[in-house]
């Protein structure tokens, strides 16, 4: 008996480095994921379907981002269950309490707004260890646990909060007791645990019953193994768990020294190496030492990148980058009048006090790429 585990969609995420149509797309591709569940779960004959927690970004989303969410999840043909997180919590406010979800969910989608079992095919049992609130005080799944009973009935528990033996924390709200889980597994009174909140894909502990299935589609640079989710198959014996890709965007962090026109010439190298550029979110950390001739060349490769990523971050003037200003830079570039003048003034301030050589070495490289386009004209 198989069925799918997934956890983390957070539809109606914004990440403040997407602008414009980047922070569409994004979007897009988070309620697009559903419908690849979808097809993951008929293609891998699944009975039914668990999302461990945070299933919207918040318990407020715009009415649209509800209504796409609702057709997506119509496309399933199966048993969905949607446990309510610490984003989107089972409270007053809860968006499955709302008219706009509640009266135009489909009827094979279920919340697990409390632990009453349900069952998706005889013998088989889903309980759900939903957030009451975005703060409780007790650990939520290894209350389940402790009630169920060795009965003879396969059981999944859906749960969302971290597991101190993955974080290092006891002391976040929602944590899991993994002691509690692992001994209701050894009483044969639960048989696998479908966690949420991280959004790596992660075994917990030994007894490969206990996973995080990972988010659908990354979410930050931090992530080890995301845009994942889990087929499980708790036939006879230990379960079947086979990670299964379904991302379709990607973070990149690139550390580059940058003191040579062969760092440079390294750097374009691996920005141009990142494929699906427009689904691709980097970030950049540069270090070195250049003149102004290659600050020029540095600003005009980030910014036709800027244009093909879905992000491109880097520190605001390249922090990390300190700039040489002499003479030569701008010797040979056809400057006469007004131009001169104002090279030599930016000069003579380019070595002077912190904040007027920060402005004249930026006037400086503006003022050389304009006069380098203009010789090339």
């Amino acid at each position: 008996m198989r069925f799918l585990h997934t956890s983390d969609w957070q539809l109606g995420m914004t990440r403040h480095f997407l602008a414009g149509e980047a922070q569409a797309r994004f979007s897009e591709a988070r309620l697009d994921a559903i419908g690849t569940l979808a097809q993951l779960a008929t293609d891998r004959d699944c009975a039914f379907v668990v999302v461990a927690g945070d299933v919207f970004e918040t318990n407020q989303p715009d009415a649209r981002t509800v209504t796409r969410a609702l057709e997506r999840l119509g496309r399933f043909t199966i048993p969905v269950y949607l446990l309510p997180g610490n984003h989107d919590p089972y409270d007053p406010s809860s968006i499955y309490r709302n008219p706009a979800f509640a009266d135009r969910c489909p009827p094979h989608v279920q919340v697990l707004a409390d632990a009453t079992p349900h069952i998706p095919v005889p013998g088989v049992e889903v309980i759900g260890a939903p957030w009451p609130n975005k703060e409780p005080l007790r650990d939520l799944v290894g209350d389940v646990c402790d009630a169920a009973e060795a009965d003879g009935m396969l059981r999944v528990v859906v749960g969302h909060g971290g597991v101190e033996q993955v974080s290092g924390s006891f002391d976040a709200a929602g944590t899991v007791e993994l002691s509690r889980v692992e001994a209701a597994l050894e009483r044969g009174c639960i048989s696998y645990v479908a966690l949420g909140d991280r959004h790596s894909c992660t075994r917990v502990g030994a007894s490969g019953r206990v996973w995080f299935s990972g988010a659908p589609e990354p979410t930050s640079y931090v992530e080890e193994d995301a845009g994942t989710a889990l087929v499980v198959d708790l036939g006879g014996g230990a379960p079947t768990v086979e990670r299964c890709e379904v991302g379709t965007w990607a973070f990149h962090e690139l550390h580059q020294p940058v003191d040579s026109e062969q760092d440079l010439d390294t750097l374009e190298e691996r920005l141009d190496a990142i494929t699906e550029p427009a689904r691709a979110i980097v970030k950049l950390k540069l270090e070195g030492t250049l003149d102004l001739r290659q600050v020029a060349r540095l600003d005009a490769l980030l910014e036709d990148r800027a244009l093909r990523f879905g992000a491109l971050e880097h520190p605001a003037r390249h922090r990390d980058v300190a700039v040489r200003a002499s003479d030569d830079d701008l010797a040979e570039l056809p400057l006469t009048g007004y131009a001169a003048d104002a090279r030599d003034v930016l000069l003579e301030r380019a070595s002077g006090a912190e904040r007027d050589a920060e402005v004249a070495i930026d006037a400086l490289g503006l003022l050389l790429r304009l006069a380098g386009d203009r010789s090339d004209a």
